[in-house]
């Protein structure tokens, strides 16, 4: 458990979560890291610590550049456990002459909450303070993603310690973007982005902003690898993603009991291609509503369907719905469509939640009774076709 020296005396000492594949409610295949950075000078300061079931890790990486009980100062950019959760144990049994940095007033409260009264102290956008030969600002993050968070830039290493901002949750045992496959690592990143925050693109547009300002070398990520080859790349895509720029594509998700409603899902993922619109087509007996998400984010038309059950939408896709509906998809062209024997109560209740998530409706739901004619599906290719 060695730290990796990113810097002359600036350190990574996180932990890798190999095993990770959920995190609330959002799958991760490739797991992910925590990432927690060392800075040695004249106030030895470590940013942010790991989830707490990893402290060992982190402890033991500290420890192979100094003892921790040397730390003056820890920043903690966001309350998040998964980034403060070794805090407590760190004050009480570690580092017991460090202050604690953190944002006011949410961060303050935030951690009071979790841990106590430690020792804290409260920093805003435009706050600095010397550590040395080195110097630390600090710029409110606001809802990216949660009201305490922050990052931290050291202007003499063009470093920003980002938080949670262009991160990904990737497992790896190299720390940098340009050490590991770019399409991988940009792919996570847009996954990340799409399940952690698109519902705060006005933030992340006030974020890229503020931090237009700063001659970057480095973006120290919270989790998965830090930037420093790509740096431009992943800015152009947040600006992207955060103002909500769409492509000409579609995404096609359903879950079917008898296969009619994939026949439907089917016809109109056939009429869109032949439109040449790309087409995302997920059957959600085996996709991860997460996955799904990282598809519509880019995307411009949405078709959501399912037959019904007990006068209602098969399980599956109510959840979907239910995890859309908070990212609130505004913009999205969508439609309702699905198969019944004698009720189709589903269709209706899809396309409501469709309107709730505050996508513009552009087709009247399509209903089909039993099983799809040829006539029904060459019906609905040609609605595609006008649309």
């Amino acid at each position: 458990m060695q730290a990796i020296e990113i810097k002359p005396g600036i350190y990574w000492v996180g932990a890798i979560d190999w095993s990770l594949r959920n995190f609330h409610g959002y799958t991760t295949s490739r797991g992910s890291s925590y990432n927690a950075y060392l800075i040695i000078d004249e106030k030895i300061t470590l940013i942010d610590t790991v989830k707490a079931p990893f402290r060992d890790e982190l402890i033991s990486r500290i420890s192979s550049v100094i003892p921790p009980e040397k730390i003056d100062y820890i920043v903690s950019n966001h309350v998040e456990p998964d980034h403060s959760g070794c805090l407590d144990f760190l004050i009480h049994h570690c580092c017991p002459n460090a202050t604690i940095v953190t944002s006011t007033p949410q961060g303050l409260k935030g951690l009071t909450a979790r841990y106590g009264d430690l020792p804290y102290k409260a920093v805003k956008t435009g706050d600095s303070f010397s550590i040395g030969k080195r110097t630390l600002q600090f710029v409110a993050t606001p809802m990216l993603h949660w009201p305490d968070s922050m990052v931290t830039y050291c202007p003499e290493e063009k470093i920003l310690f980002s938080n949670d901002a262009f991160g990904q949750h990737l497992a790896s045992n190299q720390r940098f973007d340009d050490e590991n496959d770019l399409h991988t690592v940009m792919e996570e990143a847009k996954k990340y982005y799409a399940n952690i925050l698109m519902l705060y693109g006005k933030q992340a547009q006030s974020a890229l902003e503020a931090l237009s300002k700063l001659d970057i070398e480095i973006i120290a990520v919270g989790h998965g690898v830090m930037w420093r080859s790509h740096i431009l790349d992943i800015i152009a895509a947040y600006e992207k993603w955060s103002e909500g720029e769409l492509e000409d594509s579609a995404v096609v998700v359903f879950d079917t009991m008898w296969e009619s409603t994939r026949k439907i899902a089917d016809a109109i993922a056939d009429a869109f291609t032949e439109k040449g619109i790309r087409v995302h087509f997920h059957d959600l007996r085996v996709a991860p509503f997460s996955d799904v998400i990282t598809d519509i984010l880019t995307s411009k038309y949405l078709a959501v369907g399912s037959p019904t059950l007990n006068n209602q939408m098969l399980p599956p896709v109510a959840g979907f719905l239910c995890y859309l509906k908070g990212f609130v998809p505004k913009g999205r062209k969508a439609f309702a469509f699905g198969s019944y024997g004698w009720g189709g109560q589903s269709i209706a209740q899809i396309d409501a939640e469709l309107k709730a998530a505050g996508c513009d409706i552009i087709l009247d739901p399509i209903r089909i009774a039993n099983i799809p004619t040829e006539k029904d599906l060459a019906d609905i290719r040609e609605k595609i076709k006008n649309l």
